[in-house]
């Protein structure tokens, strides 16, 4: 088995910043990822993504080549394809890799698992030619190939604007944007307008997308207040109502429909180690506790990036330094004078690039609609459970999410109720007129992906193998 000081989970912006930053320091490090390439979601296929016009996909997307560089040019124990199916609070990592499984030991442990689009369920959203925005997004960067046209964009936030306009650079027409922002919600944000103005270049990134889709002549709706995908055995159409005309139905066709609500914290592994989760009424989603520096409630553990709260690539890097600093002092590898002397200028930037997220948090806020959909709505996409099934179990008395699994199997599935999670909750909360906090989320166990019995099996062989040469030693 074998022992490392840090072993960090992720190869997205603020794992491969946390791991340049440790081996820097001249401390060993071993670094997981379930993806074939490093860069995370933000940066995924950057080395190989056939798209190689710089403009296609933004200067943002390119930032992320000094990160990767940096990773495979430090002398770092990187392991690309290796998923991470348990991890205990005693640093035991077990990872699988070419049907192989191994446990390492690690004394530290690095979360930088990033984020997940938040569940958007609407009618129609089970059907084949729906999927998320961000999933599309991979699509492109890792094969340059688009969703099939027409494609219409439906939801908010500013990746639904990228999106559309990397489609646009790439050749693939945009039939529509249906924007779903609530229009009380700009009057809202202007409450937080002295951080936006700090954040002025991501103001002025988002301006030049939402003029660059406006030159193309892309139809935007706005004020979406109720949609549906409809279509037999798969899309082929797409229908929304406005706040401006209510109750009369609006359609265009569509082959894809592409939906985003922003992204929320990956918690699956933060909730298996039974740590403490806050829920925040700013993001609307689960938060694992940590302090400013990543340090979470778990000793010997601490949280990177987005899976601690959505901030972005830059933030995300600058966390995962924060993060290796903190870990590294813990270690006694660096004194405290010499941790306080590099944070400093860490945590300045990470204030500055996190200025602007209370102004896209209230702006980008989904409505009410969105998160609490009608009864014939699908919500576990695993298991088939409605939004209906939900509310009539939590009017039989059930009040939490554990104990409807009973009932309902709602997050048994494959998934693990990442894609229903955070939508039971807010579900279950209302029904039975009590917090999102105190209804509480889903108890995990490992493993956090399927693993077969023989994948189980190999992580024993080692041991098994080096108590059988011992034996014939003796």
């Amino acid at each position: 088995m074998k022992r490392v000081p840090l072993a960090i989970i992720g190869a997205g912006p603020a794992g491969m910043a946390a791991a340049a930053t440790a081996t820097r320091k001249g401390l060993e490090v071993v670094i997981f990822d379930e993806q074939p390439a490093p860069g995370g979601q933000i940066y995924r296929a950057l080395e190989s993504t056939p798209l190689r016009d710089p403009v296609l996909l933004g200067s943002d997307y390119w930032h992320g080549s000094e990160l990767i560089d940096a990773l495979r040019r430090e002398s770092i124990d990187y392991r690309p394809g290796h998923m991470v199916w348990q991890l205990t609070r005693e640093g035991e990592i077990g990872v699988i890799a070419d049907d192989i499984a191994e446990v390492v030991v690690a004394e530290r442990v690095i979360l930088a698992t990033g984020a997940q689009e938040r569940p958007f369920p609407i009618a129609g959203w089970t059907l084949p030619g729906v999927m998320g925005a961000g999933a599309a997004q991979v699509l492109l960067k890792t094969s340059g190939v688009a969703a099939q046209a027409p494609v219409v964009l439906a939801g908010s936030g500013p990746l639904l604007y990228l999106v559309a306009a990397q489609y646009l650079r790439a050749g693939s027409p945009i039939e529509a944007i249906l924007e779903t922002t609530p229009r009380g919600n700009y009057r809202r944000a202007m409450t937080y307008v002295g951080g936006a103005a700090r954040g002025w270049r991501y103001l002025q990134k988002g301006l030049s997308l939402l003029r660059e889709l406006k030159r193309a002549g892309v139809r935007h709706v706005r004020d979406v207040t109720a949609l549906r995908a409809v279509g037999e055995g798969r899309l082929a159409g797409v229908e929304w109502q406005t706040g401006a005309k209510p109750g009369i139905w609006q359609a265009c066709e569509a082959t894809t429909l592409l939906l985003h609500h922003g992204v929320i914290p990956n918690i699956q592994m933060t909730r298996a180690l039974s740590g403490e989760h806050d829920w925040s009424d700013q993001q609307l989603c689960w938060i694992p506790r940590r302090d400013s520096d990543g340090r979470s409630d778990i000793d010997g553990f601490y949280v990177a990036g987005d899976s601690g709260g959505v901030g972005g690539a830059r933030v995300a890097e600058t966390q995962g330094s924060l993060a290796a600093l903190a870990a590294l002092a813990s270690l006694d590898h660096i004194d405290t004078p010499t941790f306080e002397r590099e944070a400093q200028p860490l945590r300045r930037a990470l204030a500055s690039e996190s200025a602007i997220r209370p102004f896209l948090d209230t702006l980008y806020r989904p409505a009410d609609t969105w998160r609490h959909p009608s009864d014939d709505v699908v919500v576990c996409r695993c298991e088939e459970v409605t939004a209906g099934e939900i509310r009539r179990v939590a009017k039989l008395g059930c009040s939490g999410p554990n104990q409807m699994k009973s009932f309902t199997r709602c997050g048994m599935g494959p998934c693990q109720g990442r894609m229903c999670g955070v939508t039971v909750s807010e579900l279950l909360a209302r029904e039975s007129g009590q917090s999102v906090e105190a209804t509480g989320y889903y108890r995990l166990r490992p493993p956090f992906k399927p693993i077969t019995l023989g994948q189980l099996a190999s992580a024993a062989e080692p041991a098994e193998k080096a108590h059988r040469s011992e034996t014939e030693v003796s």
